[in-house]
């Protein structure tokens, strides 16, 4: 029995070693494929006979043999890199690659430092409200929205109020009139359960609103500045009239 076994296992032995030597490439033609996915082939990377070239300046050149390419991006001592790998025959480009790739990661960041989610922000009204408590609650309205996120308004009704829906109607109507300049109704009133409820949109996303921000801020800083320079002046003025005195 025990013979029977060390046979098989000389037998199987031969096979189990050739799959192992076999699997080895195929992961790394799994990371050589993600390497590719993540970025283009460039140079001698590109294996295939032919192009369809791209000048550095969009000049479309032609369908040339990837020799006459890569010579030419030698010669203009710029890369040759594909841009379009799926298209027959696969499309590159001259271009300083090094130079590409450090421009397209600026703009990445700063698409990322820009980029902003819009909130949902929520405001709650009685039906009965005072007009006081009704202007500062739409003062807050006005402040989201001009910071470019939605504003949901609910109406919260009690008891003998649910019988009364028009008077929530009228009053997020004349809401919405009043803030029009900023914002716009995405969602119209409507009842939920014991409330009632409606969005309003920004007339500007939220990119733009912190961009007006930032510019508004500037502009207060430099106001502040030429003021202050305005006070040195005249404080040096008047040193100056003290001493010819």
């Amino acid at each position: 029995m025990q013979m029977d076994t060390f046979v098989k296992a000389i037998m199987w032995a031969p096979f189990v070693q050739r799959g192992a030597f076999f699997c080895a490439p195929l992961v790394n033609n799994h990371l050589e494929k993600e390497q590719h996915i993540s970025e283009p082939r460039i140079n001698d990377r590109i294996r295939v006979p032919e192009v369809r070239l791209v000048g550095p300046n969009g000049e479309q050149v032609g369908i040339v043999a990837i020799r006459k390419a890569l010579d030419l991006a030698r010669s203009a001592d710029l890369d040759l890199v594909e841009v379009a790998p799926q298209a027959k025959p696969p499309v590159v480009k001259l271009m300083d690659y090094g130079k590409f790739k450090y421009e397209s990661a600026q703009k990445a960041r700063e698409a990322r430092k820009n980029q902003a989610n819009m909130a949902l922000k929520e405001i709650r009204f009685r039906l009965k409200i005072d007009d006081h408590d009704y202007e500062t609650k739409k003062g807050h309205v006005s402040r989201f929205l001009s910071g470019g996120d939605k504003v949901k308004v609910m109406i919260m009704f009690r008891g003998r109020e649910q019988s009364r829906p028009e008077m929530g109607m009228k009053l997020l109507n004349k809401l919405a009139d009043e803030v029009a300049d900023l914002g716009t109704v995405e969602s119209a009133p409507r009842v939920d359960g014991r409330n009632m409820v409606m969005v309003i949109a920004p007339v500007k996303s939220k990119a733009d609103a912190k961009a007006e921000s930032r510019r508004a801020t500037k502009g207060a800083k430099g106001t502040k500045a030429e003021v202050k320079s305005r006070r040195e002046r005249a404080a040096q003025a008047k040193a100056e009239a003290r001493e010819e005195a």
